[in-house]
């Protein structure tokens, strides 16, 4: 059985491998010892989130060839390089922020937008034929379409014939919702106000996929739709939007006939700057009446 003060020499180093710099874990007191311990209160508290920025800008690796090169490399990409071994395993550090990213996505797949989020944004909400969460992630085909009372609603709150309509979709990231529409939406209807473009009434659509927006399209008599859905989240972000843009969409029109802008997060293309950008690109598909690989043509 190992003793008291071997586990607590274990436990030191594991806590200085996690955190660099960090100061020896404090010899824990003996049960028949009741003085607090200082610092006691602060538990974990005082250790850094190893899933931020600056601790993942750490290489792990104990004598790199080109440290320089590597940091370099390291600036450029959020892959996991420079994260070192421990013998034929990855080291505690690089193992416990793969549980964490992992945690993370998970979260932004089953978690739901926060409704008082899309209320201040003055969104409505609907939901697709999907019942909850897990429905969502088994029966994509429900994700697409909505329930007779839902499709009510919608008629009875929206503008029709809007020449966009925009939707706002948790999709497969609640978390990318949350962290971006409320800084993208504003600035993209106020970029199609400034070009005389009738935006119509955006609203908030739970348990939604892409091909929910045809639905509403044809419903609405929408010439161009326009849905701002969450990604499936990586490892790298949990917190990626996208923007799905179709003109003239119909129930079974093949996916070509989107036009997308992804990867909108704070390292990727910033929320702001992808509002302006999509205001944009709408104005140029409303011009070319065309969206997807017709747009190019």
């Amino acid at each position: 059985m190992l003793s008291q003060s071997l586990i607590d020499q274990i436990v030191s180093q594991v806590v200085s491998q996690i955190t660099p710099g960090a100061a020896p874990a404090a010899p824990a007191p003996s049960a028949a010892s009741h003085a607090p311990v200082p610092g006691a209160e602060q538990g974990s508290a005082g250790l850094e989130d190893i899933t931020s920025p600056e601790q993942k800008a750490v290489p792990l690796l104990a004598h790199p060839t080109d440290r320089d090169a590597l940091m370099r490399m390291k600036g450029r990409t959020p892959a996991r390089i420079g994260v070192g071994r421990a013998g034929p395993r990855l080291n505690t550090k690089t193992m416990l922020t793969l549980r964490a990213d992992h945690a993370a996505a998970r979260d932004a797949v089953f978690l739901d937008v926060d409704e008082k989020l899309m209320e201040s944004l003055g969104l409505f909400s609907v939901s697709t034929q999907c019942a909850d969460k897990n429905e969502f992630v088994t029966r994509p085909d429900l994700g697409r379409d909505f329930s007779e009372e839902a499709l009510e609603t919608i008629r009875s709150r929206c503008q029709k014939n809007p020449q966009v309509q925009i939707l706002v979709c948790d999709g497969l990231s609640s978390t990318a919702v949350g962290a971006n529409v409320p800084d993208l939406l504003p600035v993209l209807m106020d970029g199609l106000k400034a070009k005389g473009i009738s935006a119509g009434t955006p609203f908030f659509v739970k348990n939604g996929r892409v091909a929910a927006q045809d639905r509403v399209a044809e419903v609405l008599g929408a010439t161009v739709v326009c849905s701002l859905i969450g990604e499936r989240p990586g490892l790298a972000t949990a917190e990626s939007l996208s923007a799905y843009i179709s003109y003239e969409a119909r129930v079974g029109m093949p996916e070509a006939r989107r036009t997308v802008v992804s990867n909108i997060h704070k390292d990727g293309i910033p929320a702001v700057e992808a509002g302006a950008y999509i205001a944009d690109l709408i104005e140029t598909i409303l011009k070319a009446r065309a969206s997807g690989v017709d747009l190019k043509k």
